[in-house]
């Protein structure tokens, strides 16, 4: 099987939103307009790539990679990765990997000092993100923003 990883294309939303789905299943699918109109921005966003591993013209797994321009560090930019995700169809097979080397090239190109990702609580998760050289090195907070129907009341 040949495995390569690209920068997605529009082309690949509905794969996208796939694995979306395996990374969450308890959350409701997007309309295929709001899914359009959210890729539009995200595909306009500078210094965001999103990168997918294609298998054989699959798309097998994907990350979500934003290089942050920093005012520390000399000016170095920060890479954060988030929704790492691999079919479970295509998992065991080294895609996460090279899709974990991929991000690290993305940041050393944009000049960035570090690559950061918050990982689920898992232990074959922080297994994975420490056989691909990531170090334990923080404790991650995060804040959950309640979703509100109607912005007006």
């Amino acid at each position: 099987m040949k495995i390569s990883v690209r920068p997605a294309v529009e082309a690949d939303r509905s794969a996208l939103l796939a694995l979306y789905g395996e990374l969450n299943p308890d959350d409701a699918p997007l309309s295929q307009a709001s899914a359009a109109a959210i890729w539009a921005a995200i595909s306009e966003q500078e210094g965001r790539t999103v990168l997918v591993a294609d298998a054989d013209g699959s798309v097998a797994g994907t990350a979500d990679c934003l290089v942050m321009p920093n005012l520390t560090r000399g000016g170095r930019a920060i890479l954060f990765v988030e929704n790492v995700v691999v079919a479970s169809s295509f998992q065991r097979l080294g895609i996460g990997r090279q899709l974990m080397e991929a991000a690290i090239r993305l940041g050393e190109v944009a000049g960035c000092y570090k690559v950061q990702l918050l990982a689920a609580d898992e232990a074959y998760v922080h297994s994975f993100y420490e056989a691909c050289g990531f170090n334990a090195r923080a404790h991650g907070f995060r804040r959950y923003i309640a979703a509100h129907a109607d912005m007006r009341s």
